[in-house]
């Protein structure tokens, strides 16, 4: 029996490389309204946050409006500046062989996180999918783990929560589970590293080997 038998991943910055284009869109949004006011290095620390409560950050004034600029842009541009994590097919695919039940965690909104997934092939290696839309609070609250969790029937002491930012390494604590960050974050290793996950991923590769561990005896 597996250490693991359910995975939950964070999208962005995790299973995808989607930072060019956040961090483009958010440019091109805010540049439209607040020229030479806001760099690259202003975004980087709210990542991972809805899209909404960033906004209200950078332009309380008009955050609905920088929001939908922000997202038609990032529709627009979306599968021309998308890449692939090293590794990441591969491991689904495994994972999905060695049987393990995988869902998606997101505060990405459903259209634009399902585009992601699809131009990569992994929409179908997921057995449930909870985005922005399906939960009234949003990482690090633990509503969203615990309502894919209550999906897949998954046992609390054998379910991981991956991710690339604090919030998602706070949400699986807050939900009782195990979590790893991974080390291609753009917010560092080490800084994922000051949140205490119970595993660092330098590769996507070595979830396979964390979910082979022998379970614990109790």
């Amino acid at each position: 029996m597996y250490r693991y038998q359910y995975v939950l991943f964070d999208l962005d910055g995790t299973l995808i490389d989607t930072n060019n284009l956040i961090l483009t869109s958010f440019m091109y949004t805010l540049e439209k309204f607040y020229p030479g006011k806001y760099t690259w290095e202003d975004l980087i620390p709210h990542m991972g946050k809805p899209l909404y409560d960033q906004m209200e950050l950078f332009g309380p004034e008009r955050s609905e409006e920088l929001v939908q600029v922000y997202r038609e842009h990032n529709e627009r541009v979306h599968d021309e500046l998308v890449e692939e994590f090293p590794n990441v097919l591969d491991t689904i695919e495994q994972l999905a062989k060695m049987g393990i039940k995988m869902g998606i965690v997101t505060t990405k909104q459903r259209k634009t996180a399902e585009m992601g997934l699809r131009l990569f092939g992994l929409d179908k290696y997921m057995d449930t999918f909870i985005s922005y839309q399906d939960t009234e609070k949003h990482k690090p609250h633990p509503e969203p783990v615990h309502k894919a969790m209550q999906a897949l029937g998954v046992d609390p002491a054998r379910t991981l929560m991956v991710g690339d930012s604090q919030y998602d390494i706070q949400a699986g604590q807050n939900a009782g589970i195990a979590s790893a960050g991974v080390a291609w974050s753009l917010k560092g290793a080490s800084f994922l590293s000051s949140f205490n996950p119970t595993y660092l991923l330098n590769d996507m590769s070595d979830i396979i080997q964390i979910v082979k561990q022998p379970t614990r005896q109790l």
